[in-house]
């Protein structure tokens, strides 16, 4: 296994972007009962090494009040769950994620939910929660040469420059097949004067408008940027925002679709599938979003219904030797529908919430997500109003020499995974 020292990570730091500090607030929690430690053993977040394709990307410096947003319980590097849970989640391989009710905006449990992660195609959620409302689904457009600069390799939909397409079409393509030259034409189109830049720009004001404090996009794809980053807390108020858009949960349901014909260029019709499988194989699935690169590693999102109660979950760095992303996700999922309607550790906020609530004084520092030590730690006595004790099972990763310790410490943790019941069948990589 390689591994990455200080310098290396040093040189990543350095290709952060300069930002302004955010303070967000904490949202004051109802929950249905405090948070409570797990019995045993074993890692509740077991992880498998990842292949070291490129260096660990540092975080940006660590926002105490960023890290309690949704309550003082989800500041935490390991696992936290309601006490009225009575099942231990099912082991997964990614280094953090979350479960919430998209309709209440309870948090039923994560592991790690405000650690920092790399988002890859589930990007494309902020992507479709900003430029959902602005652009008209019926409008004509023409494809574009920048719209088709993408890296080799990335997946696309098959848009062909000088093309003209319906938005709607586009969309489709963005969210079935994770088009990136699908997501750089919404971004320019959506952008204003600015283009392709202002969709960006666009899209960090609406995660600062949702309370995602600790999103910050470089791209509208996900492809990887430097200073690119999001957490699963994150994730999920995105996702939220994006269901309760008509046209998004009819986009992402959607099985197939018809890409037309372009007679001036000699292109054929063709159709697309949609890439996640949580559709095919979840009973009441509602729809979601996969990625992948390198870097971000596998990451999921995906929402579903059972009982009149919808659930969404987000992950983050995950591996799949045994299990897709969209299968961690189901396991968790169905580990949230066996909890009662009234568990949560905190919630989600709503949209502007933390440009009106006061600045707290307290909170806790990150560390990058997937390089967390998850063998153990004490837990810090939670400050939310219904929030007891959050079981916190890891310690902040610095510098290089604690990045060899956590790796080394994740590839124990991916043994004790091997003979985990929960995680069967090998499967193929998805590509994103």
């Amino acid at each position: 296994m390689r591994t990455w020292g200080p310098s290396v990570a040093l040189a990543a730091a350095l290709l952060l972007p300069l930002s302004t500090p955010v303070t967000p607030a904490v949202a004051a929690t109802r929950t249905g009962g405090p948070a409570r430690r797990l019995p045993g053993g074993a890692p509740p977040c077991p992880n498998v090494p990842a292949p070291a394709t490129r260096p660990p990307q540092a975080p940006p410096p660590p926002d105490p009040a960023a890290r309690s947003v949704g309550g003082a319980a989800l500041d935490t590097t390991g696992l936290v769950v309601p006490a009225a849970a009575t099942a231990t989640p099912p082991p997964v391989t990614a280094t953090s994620w979350l479960v919430a009710d998209l309709d209440t905006g309870a948090v039923l449990g994560g592991c790690g939910p405000h650690e920092y992660g790399v988002p890859a195609s589930v990007q494309k959620l902020l992507l479709a929660a900003t430029m959902l409302p602005r652009l008209d689904p019926d409008r004509e457009v023409t494809m574009t040469a920048g719209d088709l600069a993408i890296e080799p390799g990335s997946s696309a939909v098959g848009l062909a420059e000088g093309g003209r397409y319906r938005i709607g079409t586009i969309w489709l393509g963005l969210l079935l097949k994770s088009g990136n030259e699908a997501a750089n034409a919404l971004a320019r189109l959506g952008g204003g004067p600015d283009g392709l830049a202002g969709g960006v720009r666009a899209m960090n004001d609406e995660a600062h408008r949702l309370g995602a404090r600790q999103t910050h996009a470089v791209t509208p794809s996900g492809l990887d940027g430097p200073g690119q980053f999001t957490s699963a807390y994150d994730l999920a108020l995105i996702a939220r925002a994006c269901f309760r858009e008509p046209a998004f949960r009819r986009y992402t349901a959607t099985r197939t679709a018809q890409v037309p014909a372009q007679p001036a260029l000699h292109e054929k019709a063709f159709q697309i599938q949609n890439d996640n499988m949580l559709l095919d194989h979840y009973p009441g699935a509602l729809g979601g979003k996969t990625g992948f690169t390198d870097l971000a590693r596998h990451t999921y999102v995906g929402a579903a219904e059972r009982g009149g109660r919808r659930l969404v979950v987000t992950l983050l760095g995950a591996e799949i030797p045994t299990q897709r992303g969209w299968q961690q996700g189901a396991a968790l999922l169905d580990w949230g529908f066996g909890l009662p309607r009234d568990a949560a550790v905190g919630r989600l906020v709503e949209p502007g919430e933390l440009d009106r609530s006061p600045t707290p004084a307290t909170g806790a520092a990150s560390a990058l997500a997937g390089h967390a030590d998850l063998g153990g730690g004490a837990a810090r006595p939670g400050t939310g109003s219904g929030v007891g004790v959050p079981l916190t099972v890891g310690a902040v990763v610095v510098a290089g020499g604690a990045v060899l310790l956590a790796r080394r410490r994740r590839h124990a943790a991916a043994v004790a995974l091997s003979a985990a019941p929960g995680l069967r069948k090998p499967e193929i990589p998805e590509g994103d």
